[in-house]
């Protein structure tokens, strides 16, 4: 029982990467951008926040490094994508390529570098329940924080105006223009917020889930993240079921091999992307359905002056 209470809690913890930075992709979808850089947004946020909780010892400061770090980078995708109208995905492609390099050249006095003491986490009381406990109610505030922002985003897009006016943006630029709403400043807006939420998961990689840096040390959690939000069809509370079941994947690898399972660990390392792989082959035998529920503008250039 221990032993699945461990994994349980493990699930979560790197559910809540994949969640976060999955988050972040959606709103940018939502809005009818393509954003194929939060592999390098989560590179250079990690070392961002790493750096900064080594030279200040903050986990908060370092979490919000990552966030800023994370933004400024989708501010330059949304400059090139949304007002230059470059291809979305050669820029994504480009951006995510910059960020490996960029983060590799920034981290690498940090490599050997160490964090300070870790602080433990747990809720009063509930942490003492047997297995419950341990799996649960022993966690960074950050994978709480997961739940909530997943419910705000269920609400902000559905209850209110301005998330309203995004899903519209999305959908149908040219009648959110004809209606008087900054297409072009609402979208460079939502790719920077997502972008920021990229940081803040590519952060918590490096300061809280494995607390080191390392070069590429996302290891394709960014191409993960962004394949869930097509697996969950442009809906949180999907996008955090999906999180947890890729993240229970992920650790599902380290528990076969402490168990003693007789299967290369390459073939176990690949079990996360086989597992991508297998959800996107699925979901394309239904593009009828997988359109319906995609933002119809989600990839195409808006030009206000031609409307």
């Amino acid at each position: 029982m221990d032993t699945y209470a461990l994994l349980l809690s493990a699930t979560l913890h790197a559910g809540t990467v994949l969640a976060i930075a999955s988050l972040g992709l959606l709103i940018n979808e939502k809005a009818g951008v393509i954003n194929l850089g939060a592999e390098g947004m989560m590179l250079c946020a990690a070392i961002a926040g790493f750096a900064t909780v080594v030279h200040t010892g903050s986990d908060s400061l370092g979490l919000l490094a990552g966030v800023v770090a994370g933004a400024a980078m989708a501010v330059l995708l949304g400059l090139l994508v949304v007002f230059l109208n470059t291809n979305p995905y050669a820029t994504g492609l480009a951006l995510s390529l910059f960020g490996s390099g960029l983060s590799a050249f920034l981290g690498a006095p940090y490599v050997q570098a160490r964090l300070p003491e870790r602080m433990q986490f747990s809720i009063p009381m509930l942490a003492d329940v047997p297995w419950v406990g341990p799996a649960l109610f022993q966690h960074h505030p950050m994978v709480y924080a997961a739940t909530v922002f997943t419910l705000a985003l269920m609400w902000f897009l559905d209850r209110t105006r301005a998330g309203l006016i995004l899903r519209s943006v999305g959908e149908s630029p040219e009648s959110a223009h004809a209606l008087g709403y900054p297409v072009r400043r609402i979208r460079l807006l939502a790719v920077m917020v997502g972008g920021g939420l990229c940081g803040l998961a590519g952060a918590y990689v490096s300061i809280v889930y494995t607390p080191l840096w390392v070069e590429g040390m996302i290891a394709g959690k960014g191409w993960i993240a962004l394949a869930l939000t097509t697996f969950a069809t442009w809906r949180p509370a999907r996008v955090l079921l999906g999180a947890y079941l890729f993240g229970g994947v992920t650790m599902l690898q380290f528990h076969l091999q402490a168990s003693g399972v007789e299967v290369p660990s390459q073939w176990l390392s690949m079990l996360p992307y086989l597992a991508t792989i297998a959800v996107l082959a699925l979901m394309s035998r239904r593009p009828a359905w997988m359109k319906a529920h995609m933002p119809l503008a989600l990839g195409k250039p808006f030009y206000p002056g031609s409307h």
